[in-house]
């Protein structure tokens, strides 16, 4: 199975790579959303887990889009939410078709359970 991480924090990126990968995952990398999309066309992952707030294009249009083009696609939106916080942002988010959100700091086990929940139902 394979997992796109899409987050503008490399710190982050390099935590859920490490976590993924541990967990038998084969795991890409994008910095934003545009390079997501673009990551996203050229290996099919199973699975996105986006961050909301980047810059170049943010995880909102990016999560409209992928489901646009890949309707079957499990997509976890992760958000710090910025000045206002993740409350106004994660909720959003699931409208657009994230099928589950998480506010920053998340619990890495909780997100790696819901990796596992999402992609066994697929």
């Amino acid at each position: 199975m394979k997992i796109l991480v899409i987050d503008d924090d490399p710190q982050i990126r390099l935590m859920l790579r490490e976590v993924l990968v541990w967990a038998g995952y084969d795991v890409f990398e994008a910095e934003n959303g545009r390079e997501g999309l673009l990551q996203q066309r050229r290996h099919l992952a199973d699975l996105v887990i986006t961050d909301l707030i980047m810059p170049e294009q943010e995880g909102l249009e990016t999560i409209a889009v992928l489901k646009k083009e890949f309707p079957g696609l499990k997509i976890i939106a992760v958000s710090g939410g910025g000045r206002v916080g993740p409350d106004m942002y994660l909720p959003t988010a699931q409208e657009f078709g994230a099928d589950m959100v998480f506010s920053k700091p998340f619990d890495i086990i909780r997100l790696s359970e819901a990796v596992k929940e999402l992609l066994s139902g697929s």
